[in-house]
């Protein structure tokens, strides 16, 4: 008998023990076993960082700008090969055989820097010296800085059931805050 009575309490040892751990794992999942309530806010206070903002502005100027126009090349040409024209003539004039045609050549040559020069002289001054001007708008990026309050929290202070308790939470809770309420044996 006496071993039918301790197999009875090993038997009802072994049930207790497992019903006590299911207890607590249950517990511990967290399966309705957390109760809630609600505390005083004492005192909200926003945790505020200061960041520096850069703005582009764009400034905007007018200035002149010069530019010269080149002669059309049928201007030009023309009074070209009428200078080497003529400073062929002038050229056959001087020395004999061969060296006829030498000074011939250089006279054409020399003849033609001439008249291309007293073209692009004669164009200037019937069009204003080829030189002309127009505004042209030049703009710049610049930055400007300066100073945003940014609030990244409330620091909040509460009371429950007479002790006062401060956390910091990312928006301002209002007059009363949720509190859990954890509720265990001392033991």
């Amino acid at each position: 008998m006496k071993t039918k009575s301790k197999l009875t309490a090993l038997a009802s040892a072994v049930m207790l023990l497992g019903t006590s751990a299911a207890a607590f794992a249950d517990n511990q999942n967290g399966r309705g076993r957390d109760l809630y309530d609600y505390a005083q806010v004492i005192s909200s206070q926003p945790i505020v960082n200061y960041v520096t903002v850069k703005i582009p502005v764009q400034e905007c100027w007018e200035e002149t700008e010069y530019y010269s126009v080149a002669p059309p090349a049928g201007g030009v040409a023309g009074g070209t090969i009428l200078g080497a024209v003529i400073g062929g003539v002038i050229g056959h004039q001087f020395g004999s055989g061969s060296g006829n045609d030498a000074a011939t050549f250089a006279g054409s040559l020399f003849g033609a820097a001439i008249g291309n020069s007293r073209a692009r002289a004669a164009y200037a001054v019937q069009n204003g010296n080829g030189q002309y001007s127009r505004p042209v708008e030049r703009c710049k990026t610049t930055y400007r800085s300066h100073q945003e309050e940014r609030i990244n929290g409330y620091r909040v202070t509460y009371r429950y059931h007479g002790q006062k308790y401060m956390t910091e939470m990312p928006y301002d809770p209002g007059q009363k805050i949720r509190v859990r309420v954890d509720v265990r044996p001392a033991g």
